[in-house]
């Protein structure tokens, strides 16, 4: 059960992280689309796992992925100059893949087919 607080900062953390990947778009990720889907935030406030739906038309989505993991330092520091004033403690990032949009066609397709 989340606290009203580790909400109120997921909500926080989710919208400035959603507006990073978009203003890095094209320098950064090569074009992709980059969306922050849920985010979950540690009881103690010090520890973040971000899961992100990646539409990509011109690279791989993995390749886009890594690229995220391999920039987490910088994102974090970026969403630190962000929510400086509100955060005492800008939370430690994990990305994961978010997958349940595959996972929900899939099941379409199954469905379908009977």
């Amino acid at each position: 059960m989340e606290t009203t607080r580790q909400q109120k900062i997921s909500r926080l953390v989710q919208r400035e992280l959603s507006d990073i990947f978009q203003k890095e778009t094209y320098t950064t990720f090569g074009g992709a689309l980059i969306t922050p889907t849920i985010v979950r935030i540690a009881p103690d406030l010090s520890f973040a796992k971000i899961y992100v739906s990646i539409f990509s038309p011109k690279i791989d989505a993995a390749q886009v992925f890594e690229t995220i993991q391999a920039q987490a330092k910088k994102i974090r520091q970026n969403l630190a100059g962000r929510t400086g004033k509100q955060l005492r403690i800008v939370p430690e990032l994990a990305f994961f893949v978010d997958d349940s949009l595959d996972y929900q066609q899939n099941i379409e397709n199954i469905l379908n087919q009977k």
